[in-house]
């Protein structure tokens, strides 16, 4: 499976070990601030998007003379940095997975602007391929199906987040089972756990979005 990395601005302090380190392996593309953090990390992107109102006029200097791709928007616009970098990276780029990162933390209304972009039209049939992950938290999003999911070795908890009306959603061997729950709104069934290494899940209409997570 290939897969492409986005770092967009959210707080430094809620990277993964690995990205601090700068050893996440793959592509990279940079959204505003995110461009000028992989730069210092070693990492030249193969892309750089946004109005970059986030730096100054040196960094900005130092961001155009380092990255070939620059894609500079208005700060006036409809979308935001990590939309505009989102669209990019799945329509331009053919990977099998998009891990995202900088997403998180900050700002709630950056983050839940990032976190409710799957449901949009244009980016819904890619929800399946993309990731959010940070310092204490992967999420991955699922569209209706039978799923086998496998616990990731440093997390304890599983959350199983229902984005919208969710039909038949059975978790049959985790810690706390469901069976067959049809949900009417968005809720985080939060603090369950994996029985063994791997768990599986079902549901028949919506979204529903996986956070394995750790203290």
């Amino acid at each position: 499976m290939t897969h492409l990395n986005l770092l967009v601005g959210g707080p430094t302090s809620q990277w993964p070990d690995q990205l601090t380190a700068g050893k996440v392996s793959g592509d990279w593309i940079g959204a505003d601030r995110g461009t000028l953090r992989l730069l210092k990390l070693g990492i030249t992107p193969l892309v750089a998007i946004g109005d970059f109102d986030s730096l100054t006029a040196d960094e900005l200097k130092r961001v155009k003379g380092a990255v070939a791709d620059i894609r500079q928007a208005k700060p006036e616009k409809d979308e935001t940095d990590t939309q505009l970098a989102v669209t990019v990276a799945l329509h331009e780029f053919h990977y099998d997975r998009l891990d995202i990162y900088g997403a998180t933390g900050g700002r709630l209304d950056h983050f839940l602007a990032n976190l409710w972009m799957v449901l949009e039209p244009r980016y819904r049939k890619f929800a399946p391929h993309i990731r959010f992950i940070d310092k204490q938290n992967t999420i991955t999003f699922y569209v209706p199906g039978a799923y086998e999911i496998t616990k990731e070795p440093d997390k304890k908890y599983l959350a199983f987040v229902t984005m919208e009306p969710v039909n038949n959603l059975t978790l049959p061997d985790e810690k706390y089972n469901l069976k067959n729950a049809n949900v009417t709104r968005p809720i985080s069934y939060a603090s369950n756990e994996f029985i063994g290494e791997t768990n599986h899940f079902s549901f028949d209409s919506g979204m529903v979005a996986v956070i394995q997570s750790k203290d």
